[in-house]
């Protein structure tokens, strides 16, 4: 198999920035010994959101080098599939709009689950095509399922992998599959947590890539601005979320247009994850709130608003926020832009900054909203007396999804 590889050992972790140091709930949670960390439980989701922005030039890196073989890999490609499963599923969500746009071609995100149900039927028209494998270990029973499923009942259809964990199967079971080829990202994105952090932001990354591979000094800068960018954000905001988390919500709405839909997904599952679900969370689209789930807006609910840079977009999101102010629906908003207007916000309210991002592009800043989705969950869940790195009551939910029966068709 014509796989790519570039792995980095753990020893060659890149060590925190001394931003990490800088707000004073970062610094009092990394100032312990790391055995009382590892007792608490946030030793390692903490360093794995922590440790994004020196990530993503190293993704960046890996990935341009290999425009030539990617280039070449989906030239002809009339469909273009983006699979994976829960938080997997929502990266490839991130990128689907930017890619379909730049490339011309029916770009679709489809489920690992939903491949094993419905297989070729769960697919658009259009071949040849290419299905993107999304996936953090690779050991998932959809993961190789999904791939396995698709390779006998697809003849015309390509796969690229893009995974964290050199061990994984996705990464080991196609060999010898002339079809099949792999991205091995960094070690370092191979999440120990339950949840999944660096993981999720450098998939989005790699993927994003792909439309990008005539202009691979310019996606090079682009991840960079990103770093930067996210950077600042943990410098001066870990605080702002530490004291938004302890305000007594019940329930979270996580509300984004476009590609922001994705990260306000993945954004509401960490929630659900890192509280074992005692803090419900949900996400929607600005205009869709209307349509039944502002009823779920009650006095328990913290609303977080990813707000376009496009003014057109912003203006509907803008009329949307108005609107929850007029009603008095929710506890309070946190609000997550540039420029963001003065009037949106009420007293209760939290407004985060980010110059830049009208520059930086729709397409290009779920990796920043969610990582404010991260913190807030990660906080959250400290301030439910639970553990990041395993907040499952019960052992629920797994890092790795138990394995269950895969089914044929004529079972």
């Amino acid at each position: 198999m014509n796989k790519f590889v570039t792995s980095t050992s753990r020893d060659d972790q890149p060590l925190l920035s001394e931003f990490a140091l800088e707000g004073k709930a970062a610094a009092e949670l990394l100032g312990r010994t790391e055995d009382e960390q590892l007792v608490a439980g946030y030793y390692h989701t903490f360093r794995e959101i922590l440790q994004q922005p020196a990530t993503w030039p190293k993704t960046g890196s890996q990935l341009a080098s290999m425009s030539g073989d990617l280039q070449k890999l989906i030239n002809g490609v009339r469909n273009l599939v983006l699979t994976g499963s829960g938080s997997s599923e929502y990266a490839g969500e991130c990128v689907r709009g930017a890619l379909q746009n730049i490339l011309s071609i029916p770009v679709q995100t489809v489920g690992g689950g939903t491949l094993l149900t419905h297989r070729g039927k769960a697919i658009g028209p259009g071949r040849p095509g290419l299905m993107v494998s999304l996936g953090r270990s690779g050991d998932s029973p959809e993961s190789v399922g999904a791939v396995s499923v698709i390779l006998s009942s697809e003849p015309e259809i390509n796969h690229l992998v893009v995974t964290c964990n050199a061990e994984g199967r996705l990464a080991n079971a196609f060999r010898d599959e002339p079809r099949v080829k792999v991205i091995l990202l960094a070690e370092q994105t191979n999440d120990c947590s339950l949840v999944m952090t660096s993981s999720f932001t450098n998939m989005v990354l790699a993927a994003a890539f792909l439309g990008m591979l005539d202009t691979p000094d310019r996606y090079i800068k682009l991840v960079e601005d990103l770093s930067r960018k996210a950077e600042e954000l943990l410098r001066t905001h870990i605080d702002t979320l530490a004291a938004l988390a302890q305000l007594n919500f019940a329930r979270v709405i996580f509300l984004a247009s476009g590609a922001g839909l994705g990260a306000a997904r993945e954004s509401a599952l960490k929630m659900l994850e890192m509280t074992a679900g005692r803090v419900w969370a949900t996400s929607e689209s600005y205009l869709g709130l209307r349509h039944g789930p502002m009823s779920a807006v009650h006095p328990d609910t913290l609303v977080v608003c990813f707000l376009s840079s496009d003014l057109l977009v912003r203006a509907y999101e803008c009329d949307l926020i108005r609107e929850l102010n007029d009603k008095q629906l929710g506890k309070a908003k946190l609000i997550f832009g540039d420029s963001i207007p003065a009037d949106l916000a009420q007293p209760q309210d939290v407004v985060i900054e980010c110059n830049g991002l009208r520059e930086l592009g729709d397409d290009n800043v779920p990796v920043l909203d969610v990582l404010l989705g991260q913190l807030l969950a990660f906080f959250r869940c400290l301030q439910e007396g639970l553990k990041p790195d395993s907040p499952s009551d019960g052992g629920v939910i797994s890092r790795v999804v138990q394995e269950f029966r895969l089914h044929a068709p004529e079972d």
